[in-house]
């Protein structure tokens, strides 16, 4: 397979290491702008944690997108990339103070609120600085997602959000304190969504949410859904670019929005996934005779492919039984049966199992698509490694 990827720049480059074809990236933020243009009250904020390598946000920034924070670390990490403060908001269940005074500092558009501690602290930071924050409530819809148990946010019994139940109490709060600005409401039920129903069940709890609001007389200006579109982790090479038009689509025909209302986003794997890839190289191909048992005619042979990328430079198969379509980069061979491994003293350090690759051997380069997201920013140093760089097809 070697057309999937440019090989032969590869050669003189330190394994393994990530890839990010910008093309594809251009692409993906030309979808999501040509989509949101027809609406005109959407407005998208990449949720930097699912990459934050600086390369790649500066071309996410050239599209002009906001950003979505969920750390102090990240909101300096984006204005470094060039994006403005009027377009961070600030989310996250555990602000620390020192987080909270940065965004006040640099001006942010808006903290999503997750608590009421949160907010009294929120309240008291801003008047310390003689600021008014602008806030939004980020209520707990009790919506399921369907996708991984680990990546579901919207049930009442994960830890994110505020109950629907406290929420006027909330909003009636907020409205009596000096420093507290509130602007409206904010959602997130999960990530790796690819149903549509997903979506238009949060819009019918958001109608349902609105309707109760107005009858207390109660306006709102922002309505935040999140994000969740997820990619086809299955075929990325055929399917590049997520299902942007009926994701937008699915909001506009069935959010009920109030004269005025903008509708804010924070989508992050459908953003940068499909554009990455984790370049690693063959150490070994060995092979080990199962055990035979009575009945057995012959014991059989299973081949490991031992690559030196490990679960340290991509967590998701071992964290999330994540799979990811890989492919032999350097060799057209025939197809053999392998289990592709780490070199991490854990059992969980196994990137598939049973898949097929072209013959491979020592050397060999292997490619692991759609790991852009999620990916390069949640690598570790477990076992004193090196941290994984990441490097664009601009530089490559």
């Amino acid at each position: 397979m070697t057309q999937i990827l440019p090989v032969e720049r590869f050669a003189n480059v330190r394994t393994p290491f990530y890839y990010y074809n910008t093309n594809i990236l251009r692409q993906t933020l030309a979808a999501i702008n040509e989509e949101t243009a027809k609406y005109g009250n959407y407005f998208v904020h990449y949720a930097v944690k699912a990459n934050a390598n600086l390369k790649v946000l500066k071309v996410i920034n050239e599209a002009g997108l906001g950003i979505d924070c969920v750390s102090g670390g990240e909101i300096q990490q984006v204005l470094k990339a060039g994006f403005p403060a009027n377009k961070i908001v600030f989310a996250g269940v555990g602000k620390s103070d020192w987080e909270i005074e940065l965004g006040l500092d640099e001006g942010i558009f808006c903290f999503n609120v997750e608590s009421i501690p949160e907010l009294e602290v929120i309240n008291e930071i801003a008047g310390q600085k003689g600021k008014k924050a602008d806030v939004c409530f980020r209520i707990n819809p009790n919506v399921g997602a369907h996708t991984h148990a680990n990546i579901t946010t919207g049930l009442a019994e994960n830890k994110f959000g505020i109950a629907m139940e406290d929420m006027e109490k909330l909003i009636n709060l907020a409205k009596t304190l000096d420093n507290i600005n509130f602007r409206g409401l904010h959602f997130h039920i999960g990530s790796q969504i690819l149903e549509m129903d997903d979506f238009v069940a949060l819009s019918n709890r958001i109608n349902e949410l609105q309707d109760k609001l107005e009858s207390a007389g109660i306006n709102i200006e922002i309505i935040n859904v999140g994000g969740g579109l997820g990619i086809d982790y299955a075929d990325p090479v055929a399917n590049p670019i997520p299902n942007f038009k009926d994701y937008f689509a699915t909001y506009n025909k069935h959010l009920k929005l109030r004269p005025g209302q903008t509708v804010h986003f924070e989508l992050g794997r459908a953003v940068v996934g499909q554009c990455g890839a984790l370049i690693t190289k063959v150490n070994y191909v060995k092979s080990n005779t199962l055990q035979k048992f009575d009945n057995d005619e012959e014991a059989g042979v299973k081949k490991f492919v031992i690559v030196d990328a490990g679960m340290t430079d991509l967590i998701r198969p071992a964290l999330y039984d994540a799979h990811h379509k890989t492919y032999n980069i350097s060799s057209d061979e025939p197809e053999e049966t392998y289990d592709v491994v780490g070199p991490i003293c854990e059992s969980s350090d196994v990137f598939d199992k049973g898949i097929q690759l072209n013959k491979t051997k020592r050397g060999d380069l292997i490619a692991m698509l759609s790991a852009g997201a999620y990916g390069e920013i949640m690598a570790s140093q477990y076992n004193c490694r090196t941290l994984p760089i990441g490097y664009t097809s601009d530089e490559l």
